[in-house]
């Protein structure tokens, strides 16, 4: 008789922990994507600086477009061999990372 209560009584609680609701926590992730608003500008306005680190850095390269933030900073496209390549600088001609 010992063996049989304890038995449903071990069963019972097994079931009662399986239907326990596991606590759940949702983590929401914002994400912020902040881009300077370039203007194009004309290929001829781009400062010699600039212009030098195309020619130094990418010999062989045409410069294609041309456009400027409020920073100061240059986003290029250039053309060479058939592909386009796109980079940034400052008004200098110090290659940015982005």
């Amino acid at each position: 008789m010992k063996k049989l209560i304890l038995s449903a009584a071990i069963i019972l609680g097994g079931l009662s922990i399986q239907a326990a609701v596991p606590s759940q926590s949702n983590s929401v992730i914002k994400s912020v994507n902040i881009q300077d608003e370039y203007t194009e500008v004309a290929v001829d306005a781009v400062p010699a600086g600039v212009k030098s680190t195309v020619e130094k850095s990418f010999v062989g390269s045409k410069l294609e477009k041309a456009w400027k933030n409020a920073k100061d900073e240059y986003k290029l496209e250039i053309s060479k061999e058939g592909k386009k390549y796109t980079f940034f600088t400052d008004a200098s001609g110090n290659i940015i990372k982005k």
